[in-house]
């Protein structure tokens, strides 16, 4: 569900908060993943309203999340999409040097829960709008937030599909995750998994008359190490990873109630992290035949034998190619030449790549090792990397004379 707010004609007058300030109104707001984040997109909303910016917000089925799409220019294809998330991960169980959700500067960094991820780039993308609102654009400027997407990029959907059924198409998305503000072209597909071992119950007692989930569950652990030490050492390599190779990984196993019963379920939620040269699909298609072989033995006994597995999440990866245009005009006007690489995080950038067709690219202020834990924080001097950066996008797209950023 969308709902369309058509700004007002009279031009706004107010001061331009600063980047901080913003940044400091964001962090107030616990936007953590699954909660509602209405109140952030109203305070947004707010700030862009009155500078004629164009706002469109995506709804989630129970009303209680939404994206927001927002938008400065001629309506049409081409220009450039700044998008980030304004979702959390949660603080419970971190030990904070201060509240996490009131931004604190300290010796030019600023700590808050999701300072680093990804609010910054936020604050910066929201200053840059409110910037560009008085300058005549030759080329739109869009800025997409999301809901959810700590927990599998799962808000963004809704609102892609919507986009992507309109004709226009911008020329080029930024990913604002966390990377030093270096330019990444690329992160790795994940497929979130959950398999359900199935035995037989029964007393302890009598053990060997019972099939034990657990042990089942456990043979599968194994089968999944085997199966990772095999992409390990004979399957595909990208040496732009830290990690070159696709990856498999168990994160949870539950079962059992009493010590006295044998258990009859347990259940494993495991992942697949795949580089672009390897087939997630063929990966699975392995590992259910691995569970099959581990559950098909017993079934001459227990008759219920088996290990089910289904999808619970996942996202595409990002794979856009150094020679894209793009990726030369941004370099430019970053005013670096450093390698392009590839982070081992995942984003909503395949989706945008796939549903919209449009070049990806990942560059953001910040490092992905300062979030996720407590004191999370951002310096200021990456957020003002970064302005300077959608500053000069800023100036291309007045000027309507770069090719990569054109229809």
């Amino acid at each position: 569900m969308n709902t369309i707010k058509n700004p007002p004609s009279l031009p706004d007058t107010r001061p331009i908060p600063d980047i901080a300030g913003i940044l400091a109104r964001l962090v107030a707001f616990p936007t953590v993943s699954r909660q509602s984040n209405l109140a952030l997109l109203d305070f947004v909303e707010e700030l862009l309203r009155p500078a004629g910016v164009r706002l469109e917000r995506f709804t989630s089925e129970d009303g209680t999340r939404a994206n927001l799409w927002a938008s400065l220019g001629p309506e049409g294809s081409g220009g450039v999409v700044l998008s980030g998330h304004c979702d959390v991960v949660p603080v419970e169980g971190q030990d904070w040097s201060s509240d996490p959700f009131a931004l604190r500067t300290e010796d030019g960094r600023l700590y808050g829960r999701g300072a680093a991820d990804m609010k910054g780039f936020l604050a910066v993308s929201i200053h840059a709008m409110l910037s560009a609102a008085p300058r005549t654009l030759a080329l739109p400027l869009h800025l997409a937030i999301s809901y959810d997407e700590e927990v599998g990029c799962l808000g963004v959907r809704g609102m892609l599909d919507a986009l992507g059924a309109r004709p226009e198409r911008p020329a080029l998305c930024i990913i604002g995750e966390p990377t030093g503000m270096r330019i990444a072209n690329g992160h790795k597909g994940k497929r979130g998994l959950r398999a359900c071992c199935h035995g037989q119950e029964g007393h302890s007692a009598l053990a060997p008359d019972a099939l034990n989930a657990l042990h089942l569950g456990a043979a599968f652990i194994a089968r999944l190490q085997a199966r990772q030490e095999e992409l390990k050492a004979t399957g595909a390599q990208d040496p732009a990873y830290d990690i070159p190779y696709s990856t498999v990984h168990v994160g949870t196993m539950h079962g059992g109630t009493a010590l006295n019963i044998v258990p009859n379920r347990c259940d494993l939620d495991f992942e697949i992290r795949n580089i672009a040269a390897d087939d997630p699909d063929a990966i699975l298609a392995g590992i259910i035949e691995d569970a099959e072989a581990i559950a098909a033995p017993h079934r001459n006994r227990f008759p219920a034998a088996r290990i089910e597995i289904e999808e619970t999440s996942g996202y595409p990866g990002l794979e856009t190619p150094p020679d894209t245009p793009a990726v030369a005009l941004l370099q430019s006007l970053l005013g670096r030449d450093d390698p392009l690489i590839k982070v081992a995080f995942g984003t909503e950038g395949g989706l945008f790549q796939g549903t919209l067709g449009v070049p990806t690219l990942v560059c953001g202020p910040g490092h992905m090792a300062q979030g996720h834990k407590p004191d999370e924080f951002v310096s200021e001097d990456q957020l003002a990397e970064c302005a300077r950066l959608l500053a000069a996008i800023t100036d291309a797209l007045t000027e309507g004379k770069a090719p990569a950023l054109t229809p």
